[in-house]
């Protein structure tokens, strides 16, 4: 039996998470975090399947974690914890994608951030909002990541010069790296999901396959860096330099890159469906195969851009 879309806000669902039974409405699922997971299934966009007799959505993940979800859902209450419940409830919320709840609603965390976020500041992973000074030296980075597994979640690394160190697939989720220095450092498949690193040096940096969802990355130099297949999903890109960057296949899909300058940066095939580009620099740029649905062209310099074969679909021009 598939479900037809919700017909209003307030009407009921029934949920079977990993067999336990819950019941909560529309409204509840979508409007604290838009662009959550469970926002987009009950959005009225998709066709669920449901049970043929009990008409439950059917989602496989820890029941007794979810009543927390909704909890977090319905009024933005954060539970008391221990560390390893925080944990365990850290992968539900990363999961369903409760990482920025809705600016219009207040809740006890900072910043109107996510279930997610707000877990992280419990099990002490965030700095104060200040974030006035580095926790770690440069040293002390260069001991941490001779072990296999490296995060530096939440660390405040501020104005550090990490230049040319091998950083690969180390986790810096949440941290705070303003004004620091990666130029030339060998940063594959490392996440940097919902950091700060405003003003931040990258150049010549090889950030191959990257995680940099949400991140602030504005006024920062990413100049000759390799960003091929990195996901920077509603990044904050603004006034950020990318000359000569590689960014074929990259994922810029919501990202702002208002007046940030991308001249003679390839993006073959990069995805920046919904992208701000007002006052963006793209002289000379390679747009071949790049998805550029829904994107408003008007205010974008274009000369010399190399655009067949780029779906426009939609694009305001």
């Amino acid at each position: 039996m598939e479900s037809p879309p919700e017909s209003s806000s307030s009407s009921p669902v029934l949920l079977n998470i990993g067999g336990k039974r819950y019941a909560t409405t529309v409204e509840t699922l979508t409007q604290r975090e838009p662009s959550s997971m469970l926002a987009a299934m009950f959005s009225g966009r998709h066709t669920l399947p449901r049970h043929p007799d009990t008409g439950m959505v059917f989602v496989d993940r820890d029941g007794k974690h979810f009543r927390h979800v909704l909890n977090w859902l319905r009024d933005g209450a954060v539970p008391d914890m221990s560390e390893s419940e925080y944990q365990q409830l850290l992968r539900e919320a990363e999961y369903y994608q409760l990482l920025v709840a809705a600016s219009q609603l207040t809740s006890r965390c900072e910043n109107m951030m996510g279930l997610a976020d707000c877990i992280n500041d419990r099990l002490g992973w965030k700095n104060d909002e200040n974030f006035s000074e580095a926790e770690l030296t440069r040293k002390d980075v260069i001991k941490c990541i001779q072990a296999p597994r490296v995060r530096f979640r939440g660390v405040n690394l501020s104005g550090l010069d990490l230049s040319k160190l091998d950083l690969s697939e180390v986790d810096f989720s949440y941290a705070c790296i303003k004004n620091a220095n990666f130029s030339s450092a060998y940063l594959r498949k490392a996440k940097f999901r919902l950091t700060e690193a405003t003003c931040s040096s990258f150049q010549s940096a090889n950030l191959h396959e990257c995680e940099l969802i949400g991140a602030n990355l504005e006024g920062s130099v990413l100049d000759k860096a390799n960003l091929q297949s990195a996901n920077l999903q509603d990044a904050c890109l603004k006034q950020c330099c990318f000359i000569e960057t590689d960014l074929r296949s990259a994922h810029l899909q919501g990202a702002n890159l208002m007046g940030a300058n991308l001249s003679g940066a390839n993006l073959e095939g990069a995805n920046l469906k919904g992208a701000k580009l007002a006052g963006t620099n793209l002289e000379c740029a390679n747009l071949q195969r790049a998805y550029l649905r829904e994107v408003d062209l008007r205010e974008t310099h274009l000369t010399g851009a190399k655009l067949g074969g780029a779906n426009l679909l939609g694009a305001i021009r």
